[in-house]
């Protein structure tokens, strides 16, 4: 992985590398999957008691932004694999055998390509939460709910609510998480 496309390094060089790909990856990969299934879980748990109520439509997490939650916990997927990809492909430098080994160029198209997978999940997930928020804003200030707030249960902001928003969060944590590691990783491969 030297300055050299596709040119053999030193192995202490390609060791440390090796390592570093494997323990970027196992790091971004735990992180991504626990966030993500915490994520997951809320959003599930949202959609069974939202269902439940009897009037998914007055919750303001349904709709277009829990739908673009959802969209953002599946490219998280994406996401979680790449990470793990990390981790073989440091198995894979690793080997005794050079042609066992991935050439640079294709190490950083895996890379680029988890930088993308990150962004747009990051984007999707960030579009979720602003039209979960914006629903939610706009019923706290709308006029019907300061003056029926007490009478009217589906004015109040509930904590399920905000757990969906919690929620959000997480998976773009995640996603800054998978970010990072590509990042790191690219940036460890193009040193000299």
């Amino acid at each position: 992985m030297s300055q050299i496309p596709d040119a053999p390094s030193s192995s202490s060089t390609l060791r440390a590398i090796a390592q570093t790909f494997r323990l970027i990856g196992w790091i971004s990969f735990w992180i991504q999957l626990v966030l993500g299934v915490v994520s997951g879980i809320i959003v599930l748990l949202f959609a069974i008691f939202s269902q439940r109520s009897g009037s998914p439509s007055n919750n303001p997490g349904t709709g277009f932004g829990v739908f673009l939650a959802v969209c953002g916990l599946i490219v998280l997927g994406g996401g979680i694999y790449l990470a793990y990809r990390y981790t073989r492909i440091g198995r894979q430098l690793q080997s005794s055998n050079p042609s066992n080994r991935p050439r640079k160029s294709e190490t950083v198209q895996v890379l680029r390509l988890g930088l993308w997978v990150n962004l747009a999940g990051t984007l999707v997930t960030l579009l979720g939460a602003q039209a979960i928020v914006g629903t939610l804003v706009a019923r706290s200030i709308s006029p019907q709910a300061i003056t029926t707030q007490f009478f009217d249960p589906t004015r109040i902001i509930s904590g399920l609510d905000m757990l969906v928003v919690q929620a959000n969060t997480n998976t773009v944590s995640a996603h800054f998480a998978g970010l990072v590691g590509s990042l790191w990783l690219l940036n460890r491969i193009n040193r000299p």
